[in-house]
């Protein structure tokens, strides 16, 4: 199984009744298991608000407005969880210090955490696991731009919750 180090930045007054990062270090250990990830990985973590997410959405994808999460990957695939064909980039994301692959950025707009377990009608807790397991599997190389690439993503981010018994209230 994967070491996960976090690396957590919190630009955010919002609070929530469980630990963020504990929480976060869980969802990404249980989601690269079963993605069968070989490396010990170092993720950064950040908590923003609105107007900071909305800055780098508009810089890295030109979208001019808040999103409730972005990922930024350290290596690059294949094929989603190749990480056979990522393990050239792995050796050049290494950490010298900790022999951890730098492995990317996950940014959480904790307002739309609020907004949307509200909206959906399930716990703080769950939407923000669904966020950072959505965002390890677009670490993890997948996406979402079709019908069949959404059903296998969600698929594989719903089993993950399930397995750490994280399901909608």
């Amino acid at each position: 199984m994967s070491k996960v180090t976090l690396i957590t930045e919190k630009d955010s007054s919002d609070t929530f009744d469980f630990d963020e990062e504990e929480l976060a270090k869980e969802v990404i250990g249980k989601v690269l298991e079963m993605e069968n990830c070989p490396f010990d990985v170092e993720v950064s973590l950040s908590l923003v608000q609105d107007d900071e997410i909305q800055e780098m959405n508009r810089n890295f994808r030109e979208i001019d407005r808040p999103t409730d999460v972005l990922s930024f990957p350290g290596l690059s695939y294949d094929t989603p969880s190749d990480f056979q064909s990522a393990a050239s980039d792995a050796a050049d994301c290494m950490d010298p210090e900790t022999g951890s692959v730098v492995f990317g950025d996950i940014v959480i707009n904790t307002k739309r955490v609020k907004e949307q377990a509200a909206e959906y009608g399930h716990s703080e807790k769950r939407e923000f696991a669904f966020l950072v397991a959505h965002s390890t599997l677009h670490l993890c190389g997948y996406d979402h731009m079709t019908d069949p690439e959404a059903e296998e993503m969600f698929g594989r981010q719903e089993k993950a919750l399930q397995a750490l018994g994280i399901t909608r209230d």
